[in-house]
């Protein structure tokens, strides 16, 4: 099994974030420094974060949390700011977010302690479903709806098709309806940008299966067992 795998499996962190880890040094196989690629046997190599054994897991945990505005997902923030594992002082397993909202976002974030399940959500070859609800400034018209259901052109390229309705219109505003299957640095504020209309605020309500329901900001509940199940077979890791 690959280092990063393993390390992912165990729980440190998704298989990325693993490979940083190993890149920076603070990972070690039978004392010696580990390098990336390098395989493991879990049953015989010891292995080592920062000094201290790191171990498979067999409890798998699965939490949906409602991201208020105003905090980070990272574990830890150089500008003091308040992060999303800031919620969690009293809990025991070792979790960390699936991927990010950004600081002034709110809504639905995943949490979890299975790195091979944070890994595949983030994926681009699974498309997980994103859904936001989407605060714009002005009433946007039927072309600006239509560029981005098809795809924008920013920084990266342009975006993928997209599932876009109008749920409510203000009066110097609208709600829309964003269903992404891709997720790339601040997409929908640069996509509101792109086609004229900034955006004010958003509020993702799904994440897959997960619906973020009856939530209020700051709380948390454990994934019931369909949902469990559902999110496992979207990721190609549930096996009967």
């Amino acid at each position: 099994m690959r280092l990063q795998k393993f390390l992912a499996q165990a729980g440190i962190a998704s298989r990325r974030a693993a490979e940083e880890l190993i890149r920076q040094g603070r990972v070690e196989v039978n004392g010696g420094k580990a390098q990336l690629g390098l395989s493991v046997d879990p049953l015989k190599d010891l292995v080592s974060l920062d000094g201290k054994p790191v171990t498979l897991r067999t409890n798998r945990i699965v939490l949906a949390f409602y991201k208020p505005s105003g905090c980070v997902t990272t574990a830890s923030d150089p500008q003091g700011r308040r992060t999303v594992l800031d919620f969690f002082p009293d809990f025991e397993e070792r979790i960390f977010p699936v991927g990010r909202l950004d600081y002034d976002a709110e809504g639905l974030l995943l949490l979890t302690n299975d790195g091979e399940l944070a890994n595949r959500l983030l994926h681009p070859r699974y498309g997980i479903s994103k859904v936001y609800d989407v605060k714009i400034k002005g009433h946007p018209d039927k072309k600006a709806i239509e560029q981005l259901r098809s795809g924008v052109r920013i920084e990266e390229g342009v975006t993928a098709p997209a599932e876009v309705e109008i749920i409510r219109e203000l009066p110097n505003a609208a709600w829309l309806r964003i269903t992404l299957h891709q997720g790339w640095n601040r997409q929908i504020k640069r996509m509101g940008l792109a086609v004229g209309h900034p955006v004010l605020k958003i509020r993702r309500i799904a994440y897959g299966p997960v619906r973020l329901g009856t939530l209020s900001p700051g709380r948390r509940r454990l994934l019931r067992l369909d949902e469990i199940r559902k999110i496992y077979e979207e990721t190609g890791l549930y096996r009967e």
